[in-house]
């Protein structure tokens, strides 16, 4: 075949579990022997949620402990000290640091020790454990102790030291608040208090984020690893590829919708970056896209997964934690938010391809629709199984569970999706393995909110915030933003959230703005620090795989991620667009923001049919400024209705003008 008829093909990726890695090597090694237990402890882990989820949920206290202690223990083996992975060698002739390594080794297997020593303890008789609550002995201090310092140290290796001091900032603050000035001046509280607060009951380390971790984060981490070992990766790809790839920048609309498919099971920015980017992003600057450009598309639509219903990088069910709502109204809230960001995407990839003159590619070269859905069609109805169960209210882990369940009796649909027994444990051994981050940040913000409700810390801060920002709205969501984003720099997106859902949604809710928005406001910003320079880990990943520069890559990542930025402003102001109030309103107010992110793309790209001058950039940019107003408020002395439809009319006029100013152009050149 020539180039221009070659179907496109790419590597599928796939990621291997550590038993499969291992069983590479002959003989047995330290390095494999640990690899095994890791695996076992996944799949036995695996195993046992999934059993908790058709039986039921035992004791809660014992249940959450079991979960974190397997936690604990593998993000220690995973991420050793003193060796940059499991799978270096301990001991290497003539090396100098051998000492240092196996110093690091012994000091592992300390830890692992004194976490089981810990489970041992709390579980050998619960029920007297239990009762000492609020009347602790001094074992009770030492070994809650132990646990306070076997999660920090977790955490400095799976999430990052960043988020270990911000939680030591918030220890100290508490056991020494007296010696603290200002918003952070308040009575002593006691080391044996802090402990009974933080390791014995469940306001501290077991508390709102470990209880979701454990019940349906976990699970639908689980349900996604199914999915993609069954090969729903390469069909989410090659669907995107046959319904976009043909159309003006298809290649970059396709890596925008195969990320939004990969955000229903994937919730890591960096994750989805490397499974899609790997074939999206080479075969967009082979079109003709900026290197930098392909990367970034790529960056945000990966980061766009976080922000993706069902899972949403697991935050969603935190946040129906924290509203004591249904998981289902987080995610439908979710909606519409998700839509207007892709879509911003979608709209500055087309006009970045017709500025640039970017070629289709060629209907022969792509996959047929028909063809790949008869080959995946049933991976898709394993997702409407889960939201069908959801809606019709089974709680998330048992909808979790028979949604697993389905998709490996229909994985036998097609040989080419038939999943094996050492499939499905592969799958939960990386399902769980990918778990571990998100577990050990919900552990370590448990300390914090533990820390800031026993210091009194939270309320002082809420109105400290509030005096602050002068009652203004708009400076508290401002200052709220920035916080998210220097956060995001330092921590998961569910620890980030976390930390300002504790600190400063309290002082949203206070002023006025509705529980939901302030939530998703906050969540919001914790994602976006994943394409905001200077730490874009998201566009540093895309810059490698497409070969540019990585501060330029997270910029223009910044500029074709800007919906991200301002979307969340919107539904603050105009909760419809979360849909609170009228279908009609939720509608209306969808179509303006629609209509004003493309204004908004047009005006940042300078380009529909033809060069847009500089004047006319401005003027869209203001226009698009007014479609995110809330109808039913009033603005600059006028009702908001009223601006909406100003924007709107004159954007719709500049539309149709251009396109008929094209149009003559065409006629005249032909």
């Amino acid at each position: 075949m020539s180039e221009t008829t070659q179907r496109i093909e790419y590597e599928e990726t796939k990621s291997f579990s550590l038993l499969e890695l291992s069983l590479r090597e002959r003989g047995l090694n330290l390095a494999k022997t640990v690899a095994i237990v890791c695996s076992v402890l996944s799949v036995a882990l695996a195993l046992f949620h999934l059993y908790v989820a058709a039986f039921g949920t035992p004791e809660s206290r014992s249940f959450r402990s079991t979960h974190l202690t397997v936690m604990l223990v593998l993000a220690i083996l995973l991420n050793p000290l003193f060796r940059r992975s499991m799978h270096d060698r301990l001991v290497v002739a003539g090396d100098p640091d051998n000492w240092k390594r196996v110093l690091g080794f012994g000091v592992d297997l300390v830890l692992v020790g004194l976490g089981l020593f810990v489970q041992v303890y709390t579980l050998h008789d619960v029920q007297a454990f239990l009762e000492r609550q609020g009347d602790i002995s001094g074992t009770d201090v030492v070994v809650g102790t132990i646990m306070v310092l076997l999660v920090l140290e977790a955490t400095r290796r799976t999430v990052g030291v960043a988020m270990v001091l911000i939680t030591a900032f918030f220890i100290v603050h508490t056991l020494y608040t007296p010696h603290f000035f200002g918003i952070f001046y308040g009575p002593p509280t006691s080391f044996q208090k802090y402990i009974d607060l933080i390791f014995m009951r469940t306001e501290g380390i077991f508390g709102i984020p470990i209880f979701v971790a454990s019940t349906y984060i976990l699970l639908f981490i689980l349900f996604g690893a199914v999915l993609l070992r069954s090969g729903a990766g390469r069909f989410f790809i090659d669907l995107a590829i046959s319904l976009t790839g043909h159309r003006m920048g298809g290649p970059a609309k396709a890596s925008v919708v195969a990320s939004a498919f990969m955000g229903t099971v994937s919730g890591s920015a960096v994750a989805n970056v490397v499974t899609t980017g790997s074939f999206t992003i080479p075969l967009m600057k082979r079109l003709g896209y900026r290197p930098k450009f392909a990367g970034a598309v790529e960056a945000c639509a990966s980061s766009g997964g976080q922000i993706t219903p069902p899972i949403m990088g697991a935050a969603a069910f935190i946040i129906a934690e924290f509203l004591h709502v249904s998981y289902l109204w987080v995610v439908v809230a979710a909606v519409i938010p998700t839509f207007l960001y892709f879509a911003t995407m979608y709209f500055m990839v087309h006009l970045e391809a017709e500025k640039h003159g970017i070629e289709k590619v060629p209907k022969e070269r792509l996959p047929r629709f028909g063809e790949v859905m008869r080959g995946g069609w049933h991976l898709l109805l394993s997702l409407a199984v889960l939201v069908a169960l959801l809606v019709v209210g089974y709680t998330p882990m048992l909808s979790a569970f028979w949604a697993i369940i389905t998709l490996v009796a229909l994985s036998f649909i097609s040989k080419s999706t038939r999943m094996s027994a050492a499939d499905l444990l592969a799958a939960f051994e990386t399902g769980v393995r990918s778990t571990v981050p998100v577990t050990i940040a919900c552990a370590c913000a448990g300390i914090i909110i533990g820390s800031v409700f026993t210091s009194g810390l939270g309320l002082k801060f809420t109105y400290s915030v509030i005096d602050l920002a002068g009652g203004q709205l708009l400076v508290l969501l401002v200052l709220t933003a920035l916080a998210g984003i220097l956060l995001g720099m330092g921590m998961t997106t569910t620890a980030v959230y976390i930390t300002v859902a504790a600190l400063i949604v309290p002082a949203l809710v206070e002023i006025g703005v509705t529980p939901m928005a302030a939530h998703l406001f906050a969540f919001y910003f914790g994602v976006v620090s994943s394409i905001t320079p200077p730490v874009a880990l998201a566009s540093f990943a895309a810059a490698a795989i497409a070969g540019s520069r990585p501060m330029a890559t997270a910029v223009e990542s910044a500029r074709i991620g800007i919906a991200k930025y301002l979307v969340p402003f919107a539904f603050v102001y105009n909760p419809s667009l979360l849909f609170e109030g009228p279908v009609w309103l939720t509608a209306y107010s969808a179509t303006a923001v629609l209509i004003g992110v493309w204004a908004l793309s047009v005006g940042l790209e300078g380009w529909y049919r033809g060069a847009v001058r500089a004047s006319t950039r401005i003027v869209m940019l203001a226009l698009a400024a007014l479609m995110f107003f809330p109808p039913t408020g009033s603005f600059f002395g006028l009702p908001g209705h009223a601006l909406v439809l100003t924007g709107g009319a004159l954007i719709g006029g500049f539309y149709l003008l251009r396109g008929r100013a094209a149009a003559r152009e065409q006629a005249v050149r032909t």
